[in-house]
């Protein structure tokens, strides 16, 4: 039970990795508040975890909105009392295209979504979590623009390359409170927002061979090193892009 009576925020928790975060910490023992715009996936998600016997709280928003940023955290404290792990996951892949072709709205839009919404929820749950006296904030990266250059994700790239930046300086600066900042950077996953760039099975085929493992992971496999980041297992790590990759860093394989 490594987050046994842990509070946790974790954003974008109706699907994908967010999901599958939320049912293996709620198993390892977390109190979750979990925040996504979809209230129908939401709430599923709570229900399967309270049928399990976990306990969580489901709170609907658009993490672009910094009032749900301060929502979340008060709701942590209404219901449980404070707050000890913030994990900002929420993003988008925006709308891919070569950056001659890009609006600027869908710029503003993708960095709203991956950068600016991680920058509202640590703004507000950081001092929370150094008044419990320490904790966990994980952002989620990606190893796009990272290890690998990809046509078409220049926007996505840049707000996700904005993570690890950011919690290098936040490590430095909330260091001394016994707050750790980490980025997670997921190799290939299969999600609903992955499938929407790997959509067919050439696609699907070509971001498999990046991996020296041959294959995109479960989303369960990057809950585990998430669970890792948050958790006491990991308390002499801060400031790390940590990679969760498959060996896509490291795979030459044509």
């Amino acid at each position: 039970m490594l987050l046994q009576d842990k509070v946790v925020i974790i954003t974008g928790a109706n699907s994908g990795i967010g999901a599958a975060s939320a049912k293996l910490f709620a198993a390892q023992g977390a109190k979750l508040v979990l925040g996504a715009r979809n209230v129908d996936r939401l709430d599923a998600v709570v229900s399967e975890i309270t049928a399990a016997g976990g306990e969580a709280f489901a709170l609907a928003g658009d993490v672009c909105d910094e009032a749900f940023a301060k929502a979340l955290v008060n709701a942590a404290i209404g219901e449980y009392g404070g707050l000890d792990v913030g994990f900002n996951n929420a993003g988008t892949l925006g709308s891919p295209g070569a950056l001659v072709d890009i609006e600027q709205d869908d710029w503003n839009q993708t960095l709203r979504t991956n950068l600016t919404s991680a920058m509202f929820g640590a703004k507000h749950q950081m001092p929370e979590i150094a008044r419990r006296g320490g904790g966990s904030v994980i952002f989620t990266s990606t190893f796009v623009g990272y290890t690998i250059g990809l046509p078409g994700m220049t926007a996505y790239a840049a707000s996700k390359m904005g993570l690890i930046g950011m919690a290098q300086c936040l490590a430095v600066e909330y260091g001394g409170a016994n707050v750790r900042v980490n980025a997670l950077l997921p190799g290939g996953t299969d999600t609903p927002m992955a499938a929407s760039y790997a959509n067919d099975p050439e696609a699907r085929a070509m971001v498999e061979k990046f991996h020296a493992l041959g294959r995109i992971a479960e989303p369960e496999e990057i809950a585990k090193a998430a669970l890792f980041l948050a958790s006491d297992a990991s308390s002499f790590v801060t400031g790390t892009a940590m990679l969760a990759d498959g060996g896509n860093s490291i795979c030459k394989a044509a």
